[in-house]
């Protein structure tokens, strides 16, 4: 066998991505949240990227000798922009006839003010004062109260340890019986009386094993007599759950109409009571997209809401030094590559603002019915023809519509919720399937409650509405608007 190197030469095409282009689809991609603190992080690590604030007119300096006292501003004090010209010829031309003032500028510039001590305000020790407190955990307050429970030395070790493995929404998550080993001194009655002590803990309903025990628990603590409704917890809650309230009625020895009173209280049980302590944030939603309607022209708008595309320059007095040369290399070197980074950062984001508002004038151009009438008028909107429409691959209109909403007059919508595919009716209307969705709720709502369409009925309604769908498309409709089926939605007499 021979073996030898050799040289070949071949042509062939392959794609590439350049950093600046994944640079472009990563913040394309951004929800305004995340794009905020991006921009917070390029501003960190870059230090010619800065972010232009909003002017304060009382403070600007008018030129003296003229009359009308407008501001006379000079081509250096303008604001280094990078638009649309990607060979940046009028910028560049802009810094070529900066006059001899830079160092008049540079030292204004760098003045600083001594911190007076009494009358400025400290912004960092301000947020830290302003910060809230780290919550207490239900660790932490349950140990709280057991610190005070007058007992025996073992059931207080034992209540501990039940503590210890009390999850997040109030339950004990191991079994009783598992605990021994960690605490062999402590006999099994003491187990069980540490649990009952546990149990008479705030928040009421906290150390309970299951459901029907949470239940129990605050049912037992309140002043009325609810005998019935924790029988019912105890020994009749899955009938409750399947709605076989005749059923519970014949067992109970009670009416209907009594049993129906008692379920209505245990609806107002809390089944989750761990969660009533300590700090549960709500992610909240801003909107990257607001829709106005144009009354006069009868026509829906759409804006970047505030903060969405913020504006980004690039530092005056850093591009004056590099472009003057009066730097050591490295320094200089330094900053071109600092800059031309931020150059690449602010294309991006007028890149993202373009693209979305293109994706986002279709969405209006092929909703309006949505926007007119509401979900149910939703039509079938692929990715692929939009991005046919604009020119553009799918991947960015997808890119474009991750994580974001839209912000409309009949509420705030996911903006991927207007793309999806359907079905034609026979009267040859396209009708997307977020639409057959919101009309199936109607009919659910609007049924007769004695006596409740099943799911081959609900298809049947549909059809007469013009929306010809499979019982099995229903039935999983109904699922995923966590519809019940038919016999737990039938209310009785």
């Amino acid at each position: 066998m021979r073996l030898d190197t050799s040289q070949h030469m071949a042509m062939e095409q392959r794609m590439v991505l350049a950093p600046r282009m994944i640079q472009s689809m990563e913040i394309l991609q951004l929800p305004l949240l995340a794009l905020q603190e991006r921009i917070e992080q390029e501003m960190l690590a870059n230090p010619v990227l800065e972010q232009e604030e909003p002017v304060d007119f009382e403070e600007i300096q008018t030129d003296p000798s003229s009359e009308t006292g407008t501001e006379t501003v000079t081509d250096s004090e303008r604001v280094l922009r990078i638009g649309e010209d990607r060979n940046k010829t009028k910028e560049f031309e802009r810094l070529d006839n900066v006059g001899d003032d830079y160092n008049d500028y540079l030292q204004r510039s760098l003045q600083v003010r001594a911190r007076s001590g009494n009358g400025e305000r400290d912004g960092k020790l301000e947020a830290m004062q302003n910060t809230a407190a780290p919550a207490q955990s239900l660790n932490e307050f349950l140990h709280g109260q057991w610190a005070f429970i007058e007992c025996k030395q073992a059931i207080q070790r034992a209540g501990a340890i039940l503590i210890d493995h009390i999850d997040d929404s109030g339950y004990l998550s191991v079994p009783l019986e598992s605990l021994h080993e960690r605490a062999p001194e402590v006999k099994p009655a003491q187990w069980a009386e540490a649990l009952q002590l546990v149990q008479t803990l705030e928040p009421t309903g906290v150390g309970a094993r299951d459901l029907a025990e949470c239940m129990a628990l605050q049912l037992v603590s309140e002043t009325e007599d609810r005998s019935l409704e924790i029988e019912l917890v105890k020994n009749h809650l899955k009938d409750i759950e399947m709605n076989r309230y005749p059923l519970v009625a014949k067992r109970t020895g009670k009416s209907i109409a009594v049993i129906q009173e008692a379920v209505k209280v245990i609806s107002r049980l809390d089944l989750r009571p761990g969660l009533q302590v300590g700090r549960h944030e709500t992610p909240y939603i801003m909107p990257d997209i607001i829709v106005d309607y144009d009354e006069d022209n009868d026509t829906y708008t759409a804006r970047l809401s505030d903060g969405s595309s913020p504006n980004l320059r690039i530092n005056t007095m850093y591009a004056k030094m590099v472009k003057q040369g009066k730097l050591p290399q490295d320094a200089k070197e330094f900053l071109q590559n600092n800059i031309r980074s931020a150059r690449w950062i602010i294309e991006s984001i007028e890149q993202r603002k373009t693209t979305l508002l293109r994706v986002v004038h279709h969405v209006l151009k092929s909703q309006r019915e949505f926007f007119d009438h509401g979900p149910q008028h939703l039509r079938p909107l692929p990715m692929v023809d939009v991005a046919d429409v604009l020119g553009i691959h799918v991947g960015t209109v997808s890119r474009a519509v991750s994580g974001k909403y839209m912000q409309t007059p009949i509420g705030i919508y996911p903006l991927r919720s207007f793309f999806s595919g359907g079905i034609e009716t026979a009267g040859g209307e396209s009708v997307s399937w977020d639409a057959i969705k919101a009309k199936l709720r109607e009919i659910v709502d609007h049924e007769d409650k004695k006596n409740p369409w099943n799911d081959d009925q609900l298809a049947a309604e549909l059809t007469k509405r013009g929306l010809t769908v499979a019982r099995r498309t229903v039935a999983k409709y109904r699922s995923i608007l966590n519809i019940p089926p038919a016999r737990r939605r039938k209310q009785f007499d």
